[in-house]
Parts: C-alpha cells; structure tokens; sequence
C-alpha cells in the first residue's frame, strides 16, 4: 500500500474508509487471534487483501488517491498503534530496493550494460508499502536443517523454472510436493562434495579438505547459483558467502536461504560489493558468466580488494580450458591481467584455474613504471563500501601488513576468540574484545533460557544479528547448528572486518532502508538499541517493524533489546503485526552492554515470535 496525501473531501472519505477497515481489521484479529500458538494461522478475506497495493502503482499509479499517512514522525509511529492491511498475493516475493518494477515505473536511467538496475535502487518514504508480506499459496513452515539442504517445500518457492532449464546439471529437481538438490552444478554435475576434494586436492591440501587445517575460513562464492557449492563447504568449517543478482535466475538466493546455506543478493556492477578489504581466503566462480576484462579489469579488481594476501580465486569456466579461437583469446588477455596484478598460477587442471593473490607489496613495487591497473591513491580507504564506486585500481597492503606477509590470522576455530589483528584501527584492547565477548555468551545463554520454552535445537538455522558490532553475538552461538548474518551500520565504526577477522560473515546496511533479501528468509532477528538508533536518525520505526516481519519467516523470533520507553510503545504494534509475546525481562541498567542509555532508563530484553497467517485462498489450497 503507497503512502501519500490528498485534500479536501477525497481525503475525508478516504480517512472515513480507512476507520471502517480498521475497525474490521480489529474484528478479525479479535475472532482470529484467540489461538496463542505460534503455528496458528490467520485467514484474511479477499476484500481486506485488495488493499494492500503496494508502490507499485496498481489502481493508485498516478499518486493521486493515496491513502492519507498515518505517520507523521519517528516519535509518532512508535506511539499510535494500527493495524496494517496485507498486500496483494502479486507481491509475496517484493525486494523493495531489488524491485525491477519500481526501476521502471520511476523510469530511472540505469546502464544496463554495467548491471547497475540489478543494484539497489530503494522507492523514497513517501512510496514504501505498508502492508503485510502474504506468504505464497499453500505455504508451510520451512523444513529443519540440515535436512533442509537437500529438499524444501515447493510451495514456499513455487518456481520450478531452474530444475527444467538445469535438468543436465543437477541443480534440482521436483519430486512430488518437494524440490530436492543433488549438489550438482554447471560444472560439477557430480556433486560439489567430489568438485570440493578436488579443488583441495590440487593445493595439496591435507587429506584432501579445503579448509586446509582452519587456514581457509571465509569465501566468496560469485554468482552461486542455488549455493550447493557453499552448502558442501560448511561440513569442512567453512563459511560461504554466496551471492547472486536478482537476475533471470531470480529466485537462486531465495531457494539458498530455504535451503539454509548463508546467502546473500548482490552484484558486481558499478559499486563495491558490502565487504570490507581482506575478507575473504577464496572467491570462486563456476560458470559465473562474468566478463572479468570489462573496464580495465574493473571486477577482478574488485575481487582482488576482498580477497586476504595470499588468498585464491577458483575460476572454473570454458576460457580456462577451452581451446577455440574466442576462449583462448579470452584465456590470454584474462592470463596477461592477472599476471600484472601480480597474482600468480597456484594450479591449473581440467576446467579449473587457481590464482593466488601475493602476501605482500613486493611484487607491485617490482612492476615497470605506468604498467596498467595503476595502484590506488595511498588517501584510499579499502574498507569503505557504502556507495562506494569500484575503481580499477590494485589495493595494496598496509606497511603492516606487507611486513607481515600473511593476514596475521590464527587457524580456525582458534580465531573465532583471538584477539583480531585489525583491532587497533578501532582504539580497541584486546582486553575490551575478550570483555565483549564473554558479555554477549552470557546474554545469549540468558536469551535462550528465556525462549526454553520455544526453541529446541533445530527450530532456528538463519538468524540475522541487525547490529552485530564485534560480532560477539554470533560467535556465542558456535556451538549450535545456526549461522549469523552480522550486520554492521555505515554510519558507525567499520567493525566488520573483525567480525571477517573472526571468521564470520556479514554486511554494511542501514535499517532506514530495506535489506536485500526475499521475504521469509530469517528465522531470527536480534535488534540491539536498534529502534533507539532509528528514532535518532528520523527514520520510521512502523517502517521497520513491517520491513522484519517481511524477512522474517513465519513462527520465527525477534529478540529486541532496548529503553523500556521504546518496547514499550512497540508492544502496540504487536496485535497489527500477528507477533506473540514470549518474554520480557529488565535488564540492570548498570549493564555493560547497556552503558549507552545515559538517562538511567531501564533496558528491556523483549522477545516475540511470529505467526503464521495465511490468506484465505491459501487455506483452501493448503486444505
């Protein structure tokens, strides 16, 4: 549903007809909502769905009978309490800021040859829905890992598009009301088990793992497909981003995140991908179909910036081993680049080349005066990604770092509670890390206690920490079969190359926007002082609480930790938003992790679960 004004007796009308539905909307839940199950369902009749256009136009294209905004401030939306109306079934899959419709409604002018309308392009306050995420027609709760990594409901994602396009390679296949995924790929059609021993074993890695005893941690997996290839990688303690555009193959991201596997949307188009410098040991690419030479190289370059010194690109592609005419020019010109980067052949067999990226400067002050990529301006920071345009340009390494040949990293697990080398960027003591550490493992034991009730071992696998800051919330979690999506704010301290030094993952993004995910993603959601954050930056507080209800999947959690003021006023939303109350708790104001709130406020830990309502129509499909 857009948001927007109108005068005179049209709005009155308007606001009139947005009482009379309110006050259905209140009838419903009170008839709907008795059940206090997590897994109750809620059915909306067709009429009330009908008004959740979305902006995407619908019958109120020209803006000119919008609905009257019932939030005219950041304070006010945390005060007024309202029920929302679920958006059309049509938009069950929306990604606001990935949403090609609203690129073209807008008639923005993006290069299409530089991928730029596969980047973020976010529809302003005034063009936001508010409405509710309806869950797709016959809908059921995800199934647990690690079973969900090889099959998922076909009615969470009903798009079947890939297992016919794909049949020879084994992405997937339909069986019965299932998707199922072998671990094929376009180049490993025997499974990414067999292509992962393999890629070990031609770097002599012991006993045939990839992770070479804990060295190789993070990697970088470039146009992922279905993530089979990071899926196999997690069983050797390796942790994979693997990313994908919204493309053609639209919903690959969203089948890796049911499946479980760490994944995340993004492209190599005109801006830094979201990652700090050095935060990767391996980018891999099978098949990606990118054209690595455009602009001076502009994207390898790119994957230079992320990669850690010493670390490899895997490239598996028909340049690499083909031998007509256009792939062995492709091979040379590819070959000559990188050669000039200073990366050299680690090894080369069958369809796969491994580069390894120099440990230090050694080889770039050896290069002949104007050999081309040029080095960056020494001013440059490698580690700022906000909106930060890529350059052709090498990123060399700190004095620091190139005195110490290597990333100074210790084997994992060990550095997951090392003290991380880029620490002192920060100002911060290895004292104050351990302390945050240990703070954040006590408050997640305290916060699964208070979900005991709730939670077993496998009732949550994607959880995403909205405000990780060292990271310290996600690796309290080691030892449970989960993994965490870190995310750290652009507008603070860039902290996430620790939580990449700790060997974890995660993303610069501000909770003013929505994030680039599909809806139904998340199975927990964890909001430290985040809402405080918001009311300070002016944002819309209703605007994300509808944004984590969209990415959060149905029967999963919120864990809000902030003012009693704040959750308090919350609380109001929860009837709007089918989110039930697990527990609430007081926290001393004499916390550590609380110091921030300097008015003496009681912090609050607040916890609620979502619930699974569906629409009418999936109802009778589900029955």
């Amino acid at each position: 549903m857009m948001r927007g004004r109108s005068d005179g007796g049209q709005k009155k009308r308007l606001i009139a007809s947005v009482c009379v539905v309110a006050l259905f909307v209140c009838f419903l839940f009170m008839y709907y909502g008795s059940s206090s199950q997590g897994a109750s369902a809620l059915e909306y009749g067709r009429s009330l769905r009908k008004l959740g256009s979305s902006y995407l136009g619908g019958d109120d294209d020209n803006g000119d009978a919008k609905q009257d905004d019932p939030v005219t401030s950041a304070e006010d939306s945390l005060v007024v309490a309202k029920s929302f109306p679920v958006c059309d079934d049509r938009h069950s899959e929306i990604i606001p800021c990935l949403d090609r419709n609203f690129i073209y409604q807008m008639r923005l002018k993006l290069d299409l040859s530089v991928m730029e309308h596969y980047e973020r392009h976010c529809p302003p306050p005034e063009r936001r829905f508010n409405c509710l995420i309806p869950p797709p027609s016959g809908y059921k709760v995800p199934i647990k890992w690690p079973k969900s990594r090889d099959e998922v409901w076909k009615a969470n994602i009903p798009h079947t598009h890939l297992a016919k396009e794909k049949s020879d390679q084994n992405w997937m296949v339909e069986k019965g009301e299932k998707i199922s995924f072998p671990g094929g790929g376009t180049h490993f059609h025997y499974g990414a088990d067999k292509y992962i021993a393999s890629m070990a074993n031609m770097l002599n890695f012991s006993n045939d793992v990839l992770n070479d005893e804990g060295r190789l941690r993070t990697v970088l997996d470039v146009g992922c497909g279905v993530a089979s290839f990071g899926a196999y990688l997690l069983a050797s303690d390796i942790m994979t981003m693997s990313l994908a555009p919204n493309d053609v193959h639209q919903n690959q991201i969203q089948f890796a995140l049911e499946r479980g596997i760490p994944a995340y949307l993004g492209v190599l188009g005109t801006k830094r991908l979201p990652y700090p410098s050095r935060s990767f040991e391996l980018a891999h690419c099978s098949r990606c179909r990118i054209d690595w030479l455009q602009r001076d190289g502009l994207l390898l370059l790119e994957l230079d910036r992320v990669l850690r010194p010493g670390g490899y690109f895997a490239y598996s592609s028909p340049e690499a081993y083909a031998q007509d005419e256009e792939n062995l020019k492709i091979w040379k010109e590819m070959s000559a680049l990188v050669e000039r980067m200073c990366w050299r052949i680690a090894v080369k067999r069958n369809q796969t080349v491994i580069w390894q990226k120099p440990l230090s400067n050694d080889c770039y002050l050896e290069r002949e005066p104007g050999t081309q990529p040029p080095l960056c301006r020494s001013d440059a920071d490698p580690d700022a990604v906000s909106g930060v345009l890529m350059e052709a340009c090498i990123t060399p390494y700190s004095k620091h770092d190139h005195k110490t040949k290597g990333s100074g990293l210790a084997p994992w697990p060990a550095r997951l509670t090392s003290s991380p080398p880029r620490l002192a960027d920060f100002g911060y003591s290895t004292d104050r890390f351990e302390k945050d550490t240990e703070l954040w493992r006590q408050q997640v034991d305290s916060y699964w206690n208070l979900m005991s009730s709730k939670i077993k071992s496998n009732t949550v696998r994607n959880i995403m920490d909205m405000k990780a800051h060292m990271g310290s919330f996600a690796a309290a979690l080691k030892d449970k079969d989960v993994w965490v999506m870190n995310v750290v704010s652009p507008e603070g301290p860039n902290t996430l190359k620790l939580i990449y030094d700790r060997g974890l993952i995660g993303t610069n993004h501000n909770w003013c926007e929505a994030f680039s995910t599909y809806p139904r993603t998340y199975d927990m959601l964890h909001a430290w002082t985040v809402f405080s954050d918001i009311r300070n930056k002016k944002c819309s507080a209703e605007d994300l609480l509808i944004e984590m209800d969209r990415i959060l999947r149905p029967t999963g959690f919120v864990i809000i930790r902030d003012k009693e003021s704040v959750v308090e006023s919350i609380k109001k939303y929860m009837p709007a938003l089918h989110w039930e109350i697990v527990a609430s708790e007081k926290v001393s104001t004499g916390s550590e992790l609380d110091q921030e709130n300097e008015d003496g406020e009681n912090n609050v830990v607040f916890i609620v679960q979502k619930k699974l309502w569906l629409t009418s129509e999936s109802l009778r499909d589900t029955e």
